[in-house]
C-alpha cells in the first residue's frame, strides 16, 4: 500500500501519511488524492506532500529561508485586494 505524506510547513497535518489514491491535474493544478484516517478521499497540491518533485528553492535554500519570494508576492497582491487597496475597475 503506498502512502503520501505531508510535507507543507504550514499545514495541520504537516509530516502525517495517508493512504494514496493517485495524482490528478485539478483545479490548475497536479493534486495528490488520498483517503484520511476516517476513510474520506481528500486532495491537496501535489507541491505540499512527498509525491512532489522536491522545489529547487527549498532544497537550495536549506531551510534558511521560510518563504519563496513567488509566494510573497502572492500573499502581498492577496493582502492588497482585502485591504481595499486592489483595482476594483468601476466600483
Amino acid at each position: 500500500m503506498r502512502t503520501v505524506r505531508v510535507t507543507h510547513p504550514f499545514h495541520p497535518w504537516l509530516g502525517r501519511e495517508f493512504v494514496f489514491v493517485a495524482v490528478r491535474r485539478t483545479w490548475g493544478e497536479d493534486r495528490v488524492f488520498f483517503f484520511d484516517v476516517d476513510g474520506v478521499q481528500r486532495s491537496l497540491p501535489s507541491g505540499w506532500t512527498d509525491a512532489a518533485t522536491p522545489d529547487v528553492f527549498v532544497v537550495a535554500a536549506g531551510g534558511r529561508s521560510l518563504f519563496r519570494v513567488e509566494d510573497l508576492l502572492v500573499l502581498a497582491e492577496l493582502l492588497e485586494g482585502l485591504a481595499g487597496g486592489g483595482d476594483h475597475g468601476d466600483v
